[in-house]
């Protein structure tokens, strides 16, 4: 398609002479920001993409698809048939009821809110993301009507290890003559768990489900139950199914309606990000345009002296197609090296920098995890990468087409 004298051409441009270094500055400043451009859109893309996965996996993996309460808020008493009915359905994969309530945790001196969760040992240790992060005690010895299993992140703001007292203050009292006394109780810290998301380290209280319908006074019921299913993303559909065999009897919840509004906040910072770093391709690419325009006026006379031994304007035109497409194309595959590997190595980099600067730059209290994830999405980056390319030969034409259109006899007259 092109000629070894159009390449020879074109690379000549190319290089900087003395009297048009100007112009090769500004060619290499393009370079740079295409290549910087395509692997900042290559690691926020990831960032992106690993911190949806991630808060994902642990939502999904601490919470049900499905959470099926009562015709009325309190507790449900009859749920034992409902249990059965639902582990019978198609696509479903556990049942686990469960008893959920707010409550005041209090050691040591310091207080602080939480939620806790009463639920059966053996469902507790199938829900493989805590069950797998247990930090310090056993799930052997969750049993009993006085023991509990708390975040690390609790325990360490708690100041509390395995073995201490916590004690549970329920805001639903006691009525008394005196009034509502708060209900309080002391349990025994038997585990710490840490799944690596700071809302859940740092405010879930695990229980018995025996000790949880004690302690919430439910001793015949619950207050929901929650609903795995093999294929997350049906949960909408499900819910209808499960809606449908409980015939009215129940609420059914999905986790995407649940959590719709956190999940939709980060598809629009996604879609706002990278509009806002296409524009630094975008940026590059007219200095692109910029750089070709000045090459092709300071070659004016070059491109004359071409057309009178017998080049044609398609040789002139390609010439500079080439000068110019090689500096996108240089630069988008520097910036999609340099973005793969940045992301790769994203939570190594950024210990290294925390520890040279001697700043916390990713607190677990402010965005939700404990490490900065990242991961590649091969479309993604694949649209990227076109993106740059295309830009890149888009930025070229005009400069090219503006060279072939030099009247020699005009150019070498004013010369």
């Amino acid at each position: 398609m092109f000629s070894t004298f159009e390449w020879m051409m074109a690379m000549r441009y190319l290089r900087a002479r003395r009297q048009e270094g100007f112009i090769s500055i500004i060619a290499w400043f393009s370079l740079v920001g295409i290549a910087l451009g395509v692997a900042t859109l290559i690691i926020v893309m990831s960032v992106m993409n690993g911190f949806r996965q991630e808060l994902l996996e642990r939502i999904l993996g601490i919470n049900g698809h499905l959470s099926v309460y009562g015709p009325v808020a309190g507790q449900m008493t009859d749920y034992q048939p409902m249990l059965k009915k639902l582990v019978d359905l198609d696509g479903v994969i556990s049942v686990n009821p469960l008893i959920e309530g707010q409550v005041m945790v209090s050691a040591k001196g310091v207080a602080k809110g939480a939620l806790v969760r009463g639920i059966r040992a053996e469902d507790l240790a199938k829900r493989k993301i805590v069950a797998t992060n247990i930090k310090q005690g056993s799930l052997a010895d969750f049993k009993g009507d006085d023991v509990v299993i708390i975040g690390s992140r609790l325990a360490q703001n708690m100041a509390v290890r395995v073995g201490d007292k916590l004690t549970l203050i329920s805001p639903k009292g006691n009525v008394t003559a005196f009034g509502t006394v708060p209900r309080m109780r002391a349990f025994k810290i038997v585990g710490t768990f840490e799944i690596g998301m700071y809302e859940y380290d740092s405010g879930f209280v695990f229980m018995p489900l025996e000790a949880a319908q004690i302690y919430f006074r439910m001793p015949e019921g619950v207050s929901n139950i929650e609903v795995f299913i093999k294929n997350p993303d049906d949960a909408p559909g499900m819910g209808l199914r499960v809606t449908r065999e409980l015939k009215g009897q129940a609420r059914v919840h999905d986790w995407q309606r649940a959590n719709a509004s956190f999940f939709n906040a980060i598809q629009v910072e996604r879609n706002v990000m990278f509009l806002i770093l296409t524009l630094i391709i975008l940026v590059a690419a007219f200095n692109i345009i910029s750089s070709l325009i000045m090459l092709v006026k300071d070659k004016g006379r070059d491109i004359a002296i071409l057309r009178t031994m017998g080049a044609t304007r398609g040789m002139i035109m390609r010439i500079f197609l080439i000068a110019g497409a090689s500096v996108g194309v240089i630069g988008t595959m520097l910036g999609f090296v340099l973005g793969l590997a940045f992301a790769a190595n994203i939570e190594n980099i950024r210990r290294w920098i925390e520890g040279l600067t001697g700043t916390d730059l990713f607190a677990a209290e402010i965005y939700f995890l404990s490490r900065l994830p990242a991961v590649v999405d091969p479309t993604e980056v694949t649209t990227i990468v076109l993106m740059g390319l295309g830009l890149s030969f888009l930025a070229t034409l005009y400069p090219s087409w503006r060279a072939a259109r030099i009247d020699p006899a005009e150019a070498l007259r004013y010369e």
